[in-house]
């Protein structure tokens, strides 16, 4: 039987306060997004993913795991992981995200 947690942080909460960690160690093309609550762990997972404008989501690059009673992050990938795995990202995508904004400056 799994004990009933009581929420005191919103999914919307939680996938806010990994933005904010997000914005002071990564670049801008980083998004937290799709929190999940994971109860094993008392935390929201959120996923980080690598987002252009014009195109959206390139794929996973890592995730942070925020507490479920405050805004605190309890752990995340390691940033130089998260960096590696967007630049991989990047290059198996580059020339859909180059057209997309090309595109875009062409209208």
């Amino acid at each position: 039987m799994v004990p009933q947690l009581a929420l005191q942080l919103t999914a919307l909460e939680a996938q806010s306060a990994a933005n904010g960690f997000l914005l002071d160690n990564l670049p801008d093309s980083y998004l937290a997004v799709e929190p999940q609550l994971d109860s094993a762990k008392q935390a929201w997972r959120v996923k980080v993913v690598l987002t252009y404008p014009f195109i959206g989501s390139v794929g996973e690059a890592g995730e942070v795991f925020v507490s479920l009673n405050s805004e605190q992050i309890l752990s995340h990938t390691p940033v130089a992981e998260i960096r590696e795995r967007g630049r991989q990202l990047y290059e198996q995508n580059r020339e859909a995200i180059q057209t997309a904004f090309s595109q875009a400056t062409n209208q």
